[in-house]
């Protein structure tokens, strides 16, 4: 390879999804039948459609990643509850790996692609498929009593993509932009901001963006 062609190889991807990844599929363990219909911070989601939201998201950032644009990627999350299948502990697994794999090519991260119906660029999409794991991951271990934490790198690129249009601090104190996102709408990707102190946890902040209450515990 000479130096031309060198260079005008994609950068290497800026942000890593297999940590994410590998939380949600050590959860899956846990979680007897019997836990199916427990409910979750999302509020429209008992923990069965939670785990078929992340099954379903998995595939289409999976494909998008890979630019292959097709049923998968065309579909909106909101279109209908997600369904959970039969063998969801072996789907699931798999797919988390993929989707991680996927993300570590570094053409993902170029051009254009689509998830849920919207055409983003790859970064973007990249950084939206991350915040997607580390959110609903704290929803499942919320949901399921089981503990969650998440490294730093991921969560100040899920605040900069989740703060406020006009926000550049992500809410994080720190004007750097992981996922070169920000400005995205909080209350488009989940909901309303809910207020948390300047001074919590990171975890906290970014959940608090994302909508949900870091306080919450089942019948709360």
């Amino acid at each position: 390879m000479n130096a031309n062609s060198a260079s005008a190889s994609p950068p290497a991807p800026a942000l890593d999804l297999e940590p994410a990844a590998r939380r949600v599929a050590g959860l899956l363990a846990a979680i007897d039948d019997d836990r199916l219909a427990d409910p979750t911070p999302c509020p429209d989601y008992a923990a069965r459609e939670l785990l078929g939201h992340l099954a379903g998201l998995a595939a289409a950032f999976r494909d998008a990643a890979r630019k292959d644009l097709g049923a998968s990627t065309a579909l909106s999350p909101d279109a209908s509850l997600p369904v959970l299948g039969d063998d969801w502990r072996e789907v699931l697994p798999r797919r988390l790996e993929e989707v991680a794999a996927a993300w570590r090519s570094p053409a993902a991260w170029t051009g254009l692609t689509r998830a849920g119906g919207v055409e983003l660029p790859g970064e973007v999409a990249g950084a939206v498929a991350l915040n997607e794991l580390v959110v609903h991951g704290w929803d499942l271990a919320r949901a399921t009593g089981q503990p969650y934490e998440a490294g730093e790198a991921e969560l100040r690129s899920c605040a900069a993509l989740l703060a406020p249009a006009g926000d550049d601090t992500g809410g994080t104190g720190d004007t750097s932009n992981a996922s070169g996102t920000g400005g995205a709408d909080s209350a488009g990707l989940f909901g309303p901001a809910v207020p948390v102190p300047d001074d919590a946890p990171l975890l906290d902040r970014v959940i608090g963006l994302s909508g949900r209450r870091p306080d919450w515990r089942p019948g709360s």
